[in-house]
């Protein structure tokens, strides 16, 4: 592969249990291109947390290829390049954080690229500022909230100037106030700054903002397409244990009573602005 983007081709990857082989993912191809805003659904064992350490050389497949903008992952010495290029956020911040002030958290894997000084001061800066956490700079990340250490570790996994962005359940031990923060901000990441978004979760609400989402079911793609033509395939979803979004139900519902509603719809104002227009 030449170019740009994450690809998979025909990746497989095998664990062994108690009762023999697990299979984690079954022959998964797929293509992640620049500046998307990916969900990955599914529910736990679908294979959504394997993937995503396939994506950044976490977990190596036992079939199959991985490609970062045109880097074969099996290449010798290249893991440590991938891995700058694609940045890693996992479901309990206290697993990352390991530095006593939060600037200095955020400053670490900056300063072992060996950027000088004044360019690591600049990222740090506006990566806090991107995650509203300037205020807690001289802070140490153990005596915040839940979601401010999450913010940190965003911060210090965007300090390093990611192309993609890979989040494993980033959300599951947050409040619904500070979920809805960084679900926010990952939008702005993507929108403002063009950095890839590759969302991991179990919760369908989480993933509203993205442009595409796949589903995930024992290993294997079960669906594949945009927010609201996945969500209309209440059937579907319901067979593996999933439903849509509250807001993607009531379309759902109004769509069978012979409303059309067009365009995106993330939030409950956009809904009534588009029913407004009907």
């Amino acid at each position: 592969m030449n170019g740009r983007g994450i690809e998979l081709i025909n990746v497989s990857k095998d664990f062994a249990g108690d009762d023999g082989k697990i299979t984690a993912l079954a022959d998964i191809s797929l293509s992640i291109g620049p500046g998307e805003y990916i969900g990955i659904l599914g529910l736990n064992g679908s294979g959504k947390s394997t993937l995503a350490r396939i994506l950044n050389g976490l977990v190596k497949p036992n079939t199959g290829k991985v490609y970062v903008n045109g880097i074969d992952l099996d290449s010798p010495g290249r893991l440590t390049e991938v891995r700058q290029i694609v940045g890693m956020v996992f479901q309990n911040p206290d697993n990352q954080l390991v530095c006593p002030v939060v600037a200095e958290e955020v400053s670490f894997g900056p300063e072992n690229l060996g950027l000088p000084s004044s360019e690591v001061d600049s990222r740090v800066d506006w990566s806090l500022r991107l995650v509203g956490l300037e205020d807690k700079k001289h802070h140490a990340p153990h005596l915040l909230s839940g979601g401010q250490k999450q913010k940190v570790a965003l911060a210090s996994v965007l300090a390093m100037r990611p192309d993609y962005l890979i989040l494993d359940e980033p959300t599951s031990m947050l409040d619904p106030s500070s979920r809805w923060d960084v679900l926010e901000y990952l939008r702005k990441v993507n929108a403002e700054n063009g950095i890839t978004i590759v969302l991991i979760s179990h919760n369908p609400e989480d993933l509203i903002h993205a442009s595409r989402l796949i589903v995930l079911d024992r290993g294997s793609i079960y669906l594949q397409g945009s927010p609201r033509e996945v969500y209309s395939e209440v059937d579907k979803l319901a067979a593996i244990g999933l439903e849509p979004p509250g807001i993607y139900n009531l379309i759902n519902r109004l769509e069978r009573e012979g409303y059309r509603i067009d365009g995106a719809i993330e939030t409950i104002p956009q809904l009534v602005e588009s029913l407004c227009r009907i």
